[in-house]
């Protein structure tokens, strides 16, 4: 049995679960989100937790029991704190910036890229080289700053590019450093 899907998931105030099979809803201050599981598990709510269990004792069933647990407590950080991800500009020329909902981001390119936010998405640039993702779903966040990451990847000489903050960028010695 999976070691993390054994723990129930406590709910805080303010926060409400529908369950109707293997379809989950949970709503709160931060919004509303709905996914339905995977077979193979069952889900329960007792008071103030959700209690997941594997249906049986295959494989599949133990397979998915930790991740059916992993899905449904992000479900519920997100309505009731929400994710963000920050992203920092590197580079000279390099900058962002928030028009309407959109994010315009100048990377080096002849053009400017623009990045249209998917519902219950936001954008924050502070700045000019510090963008922030936010939203209450973590599967969309963090698919949102990898777009946008994949914009200008940073490179290992210079280490110039768009980067997750606190990415570690491997360093890699130019022309001159090859003699020795």
């Amino acid at each position: 049995m999976s070691r993390i899907g054994k723990s129930p998931i406590q709910l805080p105030e303010k926060v409400s679960v529908v369950l109707d099979g293997l379809s989950v809803t949970v709503k709160g201050p931060k919004g509303e989100l709905k996914r339905t599981l995977p077979e193979g598990v069952t889900i329960s709510q007792e008071e103030n937790t959700i209690v997941i269990q594997p249906t049986s004792e295959k494989r599949k069933s133990r397979e998915r029991h930790g991740l059916c647990r992993s899905l449904v407590a992000n479900m519920v950080e997100g309505v009731s704190n929400g994710f963000k991800r920050n992203l920092e500009i590197v580079g000279v020329g390099s900058r962002a910036q928030v028009k309407g909902k959109t994010l315009v981001v100048s990377a080096g390119y002849s053009h400017p890229v623009e990045v249209i936010p998917p519902d219950g998405i936001t954008f924050v640039v502070e700045n000019n080289t510090k963008v922030t993702v936010s939203g209450a779903d973590k599967e969309l966040v963090g698919n949102e700053a990898a777009k946008i990451r994949a914009i200008r990847p940073p490179e290992p000489y210079k280490g110039k590019g768009i980067k997750y903050e606190g990415e570690r960028i491997l360093r890699k010695a130019g022309k001159s450093g090859k003699k020795a």
